[in-house]
């Protein structure tokens, strides 16, 4: 029996079937993420406007962060900070432009996208250590009197839900002040690459592949790929202690189950969490807001959440 595919999706799917195959992993680096990044643009086209988007830096331990806020009202805002998907090989504040601009409009909070450090060659623990400068640059004030840094919540899409979710794991052991919440989408949280939805959905009908999926986790965990640290593969970590917490997953997702996981532990480690279960999309649809109607509807979802948590 063939899966359910919603309303919007199925067109997506037939446009990425009937183009040539890109393989990303035979690619020179830089020519892969340009690549990624032209993709990304379709995506991008007719972003919804925001009040006021400032590029800035963010001091790091190997440099300058580049990030940039997206306001969408004046006034003291609570913040989200947005941490980019793309197998923490590709991705950048560019690729998600439309994304957080559309959370920044219905949270009605300030966003903030970073561009960390990418693999391979930036492997963990680099890419998570970023999302903590950007963290402590909020909590110390760095975004000026029109950010509330008193309400801050994470956010981060497929390897942005893992560095999220690793970056509250390091701050609750390190004793640091944890975020209000964490919105988590479609997270990459095992690397086994093992389970029935990677058997249903990873073989390439679908965008992501599982073999596509294990070359990010090898890529991510460098040296460390047999045996990860658990605040990286982070359905393996202790969970106690979190905030509450926002799931959601995708339906045609080689990932899915990677969420069904990671709900089933945080709720046996007694974190609060809100599940949202998103039939009929593939992997990365929340960046479809122009076709998709339940990427908006997920947008909406998340921000009603979010705003709840940070008001």
């Amino acid at each position: 029996m063939k899966p359910f595919v919603a309303p919007g999706m199925q067109a997506i799917l037939d446009r990425a079937r009937a183009a040539p195959p890109i393989d990303y992993r035979a690619m020179a680096m830089d020519e892969g993420r340009a690549v990624f990044t032209k993709v990304a643009a379709y995506w991008n086209e007719g972003r919804p406007d925001v009040a006021d988007v400032s590029d800035l830096s963010i001091p790091g331990e190997a440099g300058a962060i580049p990030a940039r806020l997206y306001r969408p009202a004046a006034g003291v805002l609570p913040l989200l900070l947005f941490v980019h998907g793309g197998g923490w090989t590709f991705g950048s504040i560019e690729t998600h432009d439309g994304m957080m601009r559309s959370l920044a409009v219905a949270c009605g909070c300030a966003v903030l996208g970073v561009d960390y450090r990418l693999a391979p060659e930036h492997p963990f623990p680099a890419p998570m250590n970023d999302v903590l400068a950007a963290l402590a640059f909020v909590e110390k004030g760095g975004l000026g009197a029109g950010v509330d840094s008193s309400r801050v919540a994470l956010a981060g899409d497929s390897a942005g839900a893992n560095l999220s979710l690793a970056a509250l794991l390091a701050l609750r052991d390190r004793g640091g002040t944890l975020p209000r919440t964490a919105a988590l989408f479609y997270g990459c949280y095992e690397p086994g690459g093992e389970s029935p939805s990677h058997r249903a959905f990873g073989g390439g009908d679908y965008m992501l592949t599982t073999a596509n999926m294990a070359w990010y986790w090898g890529n991510f965990l460098g040296p460390n790929s047999a045996s990860p640290d658990p605040t990286a593969a982070n359905a393996r970590a202790d969970l106690a202690g979190l905030p509450p917490l926002y799931l959601n997953a995708a339906g045609l997702d080689p990932l899915l189950d990677d969420t069904l996981l990671m709900s089933r532990r945080l709720a046996e480690a007694g974190i609060g969490h809100r599940f949202d279960y998103c039939p009929g999309v593939a992997h990365g649809f929340m960046r479809m807001t122009r076709e998709l109607p339940a990427a908006r509807a997920a947008i909406e979802a998340a921000a009603a959440y979010l705003r709840a948590a940070l008001a």
